[in-house]
């Protein structure tokens, strides 16, 4: 294996380590404080540490704006509000879900987005592949066993996260249509501070915000904004230059067995034979589906599936 896809895997590794355990910063900062202050204070830190990254990319273009250099910032602008709602309803579903269920369940569930992704494709007309047809089922077979009662109820909190995997299903599609156009830094400096308003504005109508509750909420609020926003961002942005797909595809998987390990060690959070059971499957269907379409092209005749490129 080369030195750089080493270090892209380790980076990648990482960034999904981070983002699993931001789950459980996410259900501790609400100890303190409500769902909608919790996103709009880390969102706002989130913005502010991606300022660095914008001021050494400054001289970068993306394609969309070097054919309108006159629009560009108008653009930038447009996208961040289309993609900031997406992310507004998407962390605000997975937030007060996090107030009726684990951390470790909310990593999983929300994790369902990679599936729905290629399934909203039909919407365009979008074949999906075979892998992703069968790691859906595999996942509804894992939703069942993790999040639906003997009752064949679910409960509340993760029929949130459920709802809101469909809205971060939609803020990819989103990105994915913007990103050859704006920036992909600049897009989500601007998403994260429309989502922050969006959630500062709607904690001010149904919550109580005191200083003394966010002081408390200090170390998950930083946590999530500056460390899984930031840092977790630089990473993967970092690390997906020289990544390789396949390996990309499995280790930012991982930020769903992160999310139950951290609930397990710091939240004393257990799934049960039912609980781990579902994420097994859960999991498997998600590792399929993403990894189904790498491992067609890397095995057509004339291509080589080895470590070197």
């Amino acid at each position: 294996m080369r030195a750089s896809t080493l270090k892209a895997d380790i980076l990648l590794l990482s960034a999904a380590i981070i983002w699993g355990t931001a789950f459980v910063a996410q259900r501790v900062g609400m100890d303190y404080v409500g769902p909608f202050t919790f996103n709009g204070l880390r969102f706002a830190l989130g913005a502010i540490s991606l300022l660095p990254l914008i001021f050494l990319s400054r001289d970068e273009q993306a394609p969309g704006e070097k054919l309108l250099p006159a629009t560009g910032t108008g653009l930038a602008l447009a996208g961040g509000v289309l993609t900031g709602l997406a992310l507004f309803a998407g962390a605000s579903l997975q937030q007060v879900g996090l107030v009726y269920t684990t951390a470790g369940k909310a990593g999983f569930i929300t994790g369902l987005y990679v599936i729905i992704v290629p399934l909203m494709g039909l919407i365009w007309k979008q074949r999906p592949s075979a892998g992703t047809w069968i790691g859906a089922v595999l996942a509804s077979v894992g939703l069942y066993f993790l999040s639906v009662t003997q009752r064949f109820t679910i409960e509340f909190g993760d029929l949130l996260n459920l709802i809101g995997a469909f809205f971060w299903a939609g803020h990819v599609l989103i990105i994915a249509w913007l990103s050859p156009r704006i920036r992909p830094i600049l897009l989500a400096f601007w998403q994260f501070i429309v989502c922050s308003l969006l959630s500062l504005a709607t904690a001010l109508l149904f919550e109580e915000i005191n200083w003394s509750g966010i002081r408390a909420a200090a170390i998950p609020i930083l946590y999530g904004g500056l460390v899984s926003v930031g840092v977790a961002y630089t990473l993967q942005v970092v690390a997906q230059r020289d990544a390789r797909p396949a390996h990309a595809a499995v280790l930012l998987s991982m930020e769903s067995p992160f999310a139950a390990l951290g609930g397990w060690i710091i939240l004393n959070e257990i799934l049960g034979w039912r609980g781990i059971t579902g994420a097994a499957f859960m999991l498997a269907g998600m590792l399929l589906s993403q990894l189904w379409g790498v491992w067609q092209k890397e095995t057509r005749p004339g291509r080589s599936g080895s470590d070197s490129r």
